[in-house]
């Protein structure tokens, strides 16, 4: 290195100190300290001693004292030691310098550092870290296992690189703790933070997975309590009511496990024989009805063995009454019988069944008695008042359509019918009477328009619409008479509802069907409950417990209570 306050051609500082220049000696100062020579190391005073004085060198320089070689720090760099001179340098004193030489310090030679171990590797590291996590580990599965069999904790893992046993001083630095490691210096320990993305420390982790474990439990189970009772409230709104009925119902509905059905014809079998006598055949009627009844019951079912009587029919009525006695097995059954003399009667009949699941065991256990038949009730007025006649169209079907029809329904001719039916027409429209009925004569069609179709005004339909038609047809009427008063077939009178369509190339027959209710209501005039009432014109009064017999069809109708479509007023009601 060279010094610039030196004069140019002086030497560098590699020169040997205490040496003669090349333009002679020097001239220094006695007591002066040489600008080249090395300043003791200060943590080594006791080496600062005094040299001995030598002769003198060549040219009036001093010889050079010898030094003991004394150890040299070591040097951190080559730029360092550079500035350490130069500023050692600059402060030292300025001594007579032989022309052509510099004042230049020597440098103390540069000494390697002591060799050491090498800086470990990255691959190094990353397995050391990997044996210290391990040795963290086990540690920490030693503590477990030990806590589980109650003995003493194990002792605290060595960290990687120190000796098993050696303690470690107050204040050195030790190994890393690996990541998750908790430090167990004592019970008290403060709680460890684990690093971000590392695992909680031994005391925590167990409980961390506990608290997740029940809060996924406790989830589970919320999810599963959901379900099943929604799915029960679905279940249960959307299952059929159970079938339980109570004793109302099972007598309004006439649900029983008692085989009514078996024991009903039983008892109409016992009722005909007993109603049935006659004197020629006593004793065989007598072994008859002992096959029926029990040995306390007569054997001759009340007959005194005088007169003779038939039975025509004997129907149970469907009355059904309890018999107390014998519980669930018996009951007791209604009949109605009709005797050849034409009068109805109803008897009651004690019926016990021995195995009611299976209908065997049948036995008449007492004595029959008599009774009234079901009274009958009133049936109400039909309200027609809101109904439109429309008489043009009636007029037109009863002319044009009806008679026709009705001639091919009765006879079932197939042929003639299509003529007057619909292609989408029921069966009833299409089969006809097979031949039962002939020789109709339509007495009277009412065609009722739309709703909505006012009292006066014409009335249009629309193509594919359907009107409802009620007709009279009095079968047999238009028979040719042979004699005066005699005919050659029986007329007889019936009603029909009919469903007729609007096509384009007419009014077609859809369907049919039978009835057509009175819109007087009420009773009948011969009813013998209403005594008050007088039968009506050509109607006769039957005997007792028969029935009358209907007059003779006369051509004439009643007329039904509507309202034509003309817009005159309805007469006003009775």
């Amino acid at each position: 290195m060279t010094d610039h306050n030196s004069p140019a051609g002086g030497t560098g500082g590699t020169q040997p100190p205490a040496q003669p220049g090349q333009f002679g000696p020097p001239s220094t100062a006695a007591g002066q300290q040489q600008p080249h020579q090395q300043q003791p190391a200060p943590q080594q005073p006791q080496q600062a001693q005094q040299v001995p004085q030598q002769a003198p060198a060549p040219y009036g320089y001093p010889a050079p004292a010898q030094q003991q070689p004394q150890p040299q720090p070591p040097m951190a760099s080559d730029a360092a030691r550079a500035q350490v001179a130069a500023a050692w340098t600059r402060r030292a004193p300025q001594a007579a310098v032989p022309p052509g030489e510099a004042a230049v310090p020597t440098l103390p030679p540069r000494q390697n550092p002591a060799p050491g171990p090498a800086a470990p590797s990255k691959k190094d590291r990353r397995e050391q870290a990997r044996a210290e996590r391990k040795a963290a580990y086990e540690a920490k599965k030693a503590e477990r296992e030990s806590r589980k069999r109650g003995g003493a904790p194990a002792p605290a893992a060595t960290p990687v690189g120190v000796p098993a046993g050696t303690a470690t001083p107050v204040g050195a630095s030790t190994a890393p703790t690996p990541a998750g490691a908790a430090a167990s210096t004592s019970a008290g320990a403060s709680f460890v933070v684990p690093r971000p993305g590392g695992r909680l420390p031994a005391t925590g982790r167990g409980t961390h997975v506990a608290l997740r474990a029940t809060l996924l439990f406790t989830a589970c189970a919320f999810a599963l309590g959901s379900c099943g009772v929604v799915g029960l409230a679905i279940g249960k709104s959307s299952s059929a009511p159970t079938a339980a009925l109570n004793k109302k119902d099972l007598q309004k509905y006439r649900l029983t496990d008692f085989p009514t059905r078996a024991a009903a014809t039983f008892a109409e079998k016992y009722a005909t024989l007993c109603l049935t006598y006659d004197a020629k055949a006593a004793e065989q009627r007598r072994d008859e009805l002992a096959r029926y009844a029990t040995s306390g019951v007569d054997r001759d079912c009340g007959w005194n063995g005088q007169g003779t009587q038939s039975v025509t029919s004997a129907v149970w009525d469907g009355t059904i009454e309890d018999l107390p006695e014998y519980g669930k097995n018996g009951r007791y059954l209604g009949v109605q019988v009709t005797l050849s003399t034409g009068r109805v009667t109803a008897v009651s009949v004690p019926v016990y069944v021995a195995n009611p699941a299976s209908g065997s065991g049948l036995r008449v256990v007492g004595d029959v008695g008599e009774m009234p038949l079901p009274g009958r009730g009133t049936a109400p007025e039909i309200d027609r008042d809101s109904e439109v006649v429309d008489s043009k169209l009636s007029d037109q079907l009863k002319a044009q359509v009806l008679p026709g029809y009705f001639t091919a329904w009765g006879s079932s001719d197939t042929t003639a019918m299509s003529r007057f039916t619909s292609p989408d027409a029921s069966v009833a429209a299409t089969s006809g009477l097979a031949g039962a009925l002939a020789a109709p004569l339509v007495q009277e069609v009412v065609a009722l328009a739309p709703a909505g179709t006012g009292d006066s005004g014409a009335v249009t339909y629309k193509y594919g619409q359907s009107v409802p038609v009620r007709v009279t047809v009095v079968w047999g009427g238009a028979g040719a008479e042979d004699a005066p008063g005699q005919v050659t077939t029986p007329q007889v009178k019936r009603s029909y509802r009919l469903t007729v369509v609007n096509t384009a190339q007419g009014w077609f027959i859809k369907d049919i069907r039978g009835a057509l209710l009175d819109p007087a209501g009420g009773q009948g005039d011969a009813d013998p409950e209403a005594p008050s009432a007088t039968p009506s014109p050509g109607q006769q009064t039957p005997p007792a417990g028969g029935t009358a017999t209907p007059p003779p069809a006369t051509g004439a109708a009643k007329p039904p209570a509507t309202k034509p479509a003309t817009g005159q007023p309805k007469p006003p009601k009775p």
